[in-house]
């Protein structure tokens, strides 16, 4: 999962709802984005589902500080802590979002609702009990900055090589797309966040938008067995480099806040 999450939205806005940056009814909104609606289940003292606002401030309540993201894949569980139970839901939804200051986590059920022609996306939050104990394999700002300019370099270079790192009207399409979203000045992260994070999560996402063409570009100029596996090869662990990014920059507000930062 290399496209904006859902759990980094959630974090994002969550944690600057939390030190009280923006107001609840723009958090929400930045949350739900194109979704039809949000709902939290599970949460402690609530019997059904509950919307956004409420979930969030019974969150607060429970002494939650912060939010952090985990984009776990198999055999990489990335910003996950445990239980089992909690990281194989996670895992199974490939996000989540750990809570800082209580022992909750949060998984997002994605549900398409409505007649053909109109559907629509609703979205519901399962809330869990989490270990409190540090997350797996997230690396500092610095790290993953380095990590993945060098990951980038790297796989440039093999795709490049194989002729598959993005080409034809799907590909300028998809890139034309990508720039037009950066010169509107989009907010990549929520305020609150250190520009190093909204540097790292932008590099992370242009690494994703290039693991995206040559993954829906068919086999490109990789036409011998061999050559496709040098491609899978190539994009694995700059994928893997790219997520690791991603957790970083989103839960970035957090770290900083642990070191007294903020």
């Amino acid at each position: 999962m290399l496209s904006e999450p859902r759990s980094g939205r959630l974090a994002a806005w969550g944690n600057a709802l939390l030190a009280g940056l923006v107001s609840p009814d723009d958090a929400v909104l930045a949350i739900v984005g194109d979704d039809a609606v949000h709902r939290v289940e599970g949460l402690p003292g609530e019997s059904a589902p509950v919307g956004l606002t409420l979930a969030l401030g019974r969150l607060r309540a429970l002494g939650v500080t912060g939010l952090r993201v985990a984009l776990p894949a198999p055999g990489h569980p990335l910003g996950l802590s445990g239980p089992p139970e909690f990281n194989a839901r996670a895992m199974e939804a490939e996000e989540a979002v750990v809570c800082h200051g209580a022992a909750f986590g949060l998984v997002p059920e994605v549900y398409e609702a409505g007649p053909e022609g109109d559907v629509h996306v609703e979205v519901v939050w399962h809330c869990l009990p989490v270990r409190e104990a540090p997350p797996a394999d997230v690396p500092s700002l610095g790290e993953a900055e380095r990590e993945l300019a060098e990951a980038l370099r790297e796989a440039t270079e093999v795709l490049s090589r194989l002729d598959v790192a993005g080409s034809g009207p799907v590909a300028e399409a998809a890139i034309d797309a990508y720039r037009a979203r950066a010169e509107r000045g989009r907010e990549v992260l929520a305020p609150g966040y250190p520009p190093r994070a909204v540097r790292v999560l932008e590099l992370a996402q242009r690494v994703g938008l290039l693991i995206s063409l040559a993954h829906g570009n068919g086999h490109g100029g990789a036409v011998s067995a061999g050559e496709m596996g040098a491609r899978a090869q190539a994009l694995r662990p700059v994928e893997r480099t790219a997520r690791r990014a991603q957790v970083a920059a989103y839960n970035a507000y957090v770290e900083e806040r642990e070191r007294g930062v903020r």
